[in-house]
Parts: structure tokens; C-alpha cells; sequence
């Protein structure tokens, strides 16, 4: 059985993502392993943690993407499929190459979003990132325009 790795930003693209894996897990009885790679606590960073506010917000908004995750595996598995939610604090590109080898991961199933040139330099480009580095194949799931 193969090891399928869907990463997931909660985009417009991830519906389309998490399609593209279930056909690909259907086609050849994978796992899939869904993940989302939530930004790490300010703590993390070097940075105060902040108000307790601020800690129940950021505590709320985890719930909430492990909640979406879930329900997204629970529609896997209806449909006769293996899969299994992550959710992951770090950074994006890295902690998704360290799942890669910590699952044995074979195959890759991402978003990506087209952005422009400035974007890219400035922010960098997660699936890039994970192209450039990971040595499986990565499936990218273009947004439709």
C-alpha cells in the first residue's frame, strides 16, 4: 500500500486537492495522510505569547482547521478510503519534507495558486519548496479560473 501525502492551506483549491487524492487513492488503494501545517505560536518564533485573548483566538482557530481536516478524512472514508488528519505546527516547507520521510511517503498531492513573480520572491512558493526538495512525485492541483 502507498503512503499519499495531501497537503492543504484551506484555500479554494483544497475541495479540488482533496478530489484529486480520493481518485488517486481509489485508483491504487493508498493511504492518505491530510495535512495542514498551521503557522507556529508566536512563542516558537521568539516572540511573547501575547494577551490570553490572543492565545484563546489562536487556540479557537486550531480547533477549527483540526475540525475541517477531520471532516475532509470522514468524507475519505465514507468512500471506502484510508486516510487519516494531521495537524502540524511549523514551518510549511520543512515540516511537510519531514513528514515526507517520518510516513515513507511516495506521493504528494498539493494546491498551488499561481501567484505572480513579486509574490514568489517575497513570500517564497510552498509547492515549489516541496518540488525542489522532496524526492517523490508531486501531483499540483491547479485553481480554477
Amino acid at each position: 500500500m502507498s503512503q499519499i501525502l495531501v497537503a492543504l492551506d484551506f484555500s479554494d483549491v483544497s475541495d479540488r486537492v482533496v478530489a484529486e487524492a480520493g481518485k488517486l487513492g481509489k485508483a491504487f488503494g493508498d493511504k492518505l495522510w491530510l495535512i495542514h501545517v498551521a503557522a507556529p505560536d508566536p512563542d516558537f518564533v521568539g516572540y511573547e505569547a501575547g494577551p490570553q485573548h490572543v492565545r484563546d483566538n489562536r487556540a479557537h482557530e486550531l480547533r477549527e482547521e483540526h475540525r475541517r481536516l477531520q471532516a475532509w478524512a470522514e468524507g475519505l472514508r465514507a468512500q471506502g478510503l484510508e486516510a487519516t488528519a494531521l495537524l502540524v505546527q511549523g514551518p510549511t516547507v520543512s515540516t511537510l519534507l519531514e513528514t515526507i520521510k517520518k510516513h515513507d511517503i511516495e506521493y504528494v498531492v498539493m494546491g498551488t495558486h499561481g501567484h505572480g513573480k513579486l509574490y514568489k520572491l517575497l513570500m517564497g512558493n510552498v509547492s515549489e519548496g516541496v518540488i525542489r526538495e522532496a524526492h517523490v512525485p508531486v501531483l499540483l492541483v491547479p485553481t480554477q479560473k
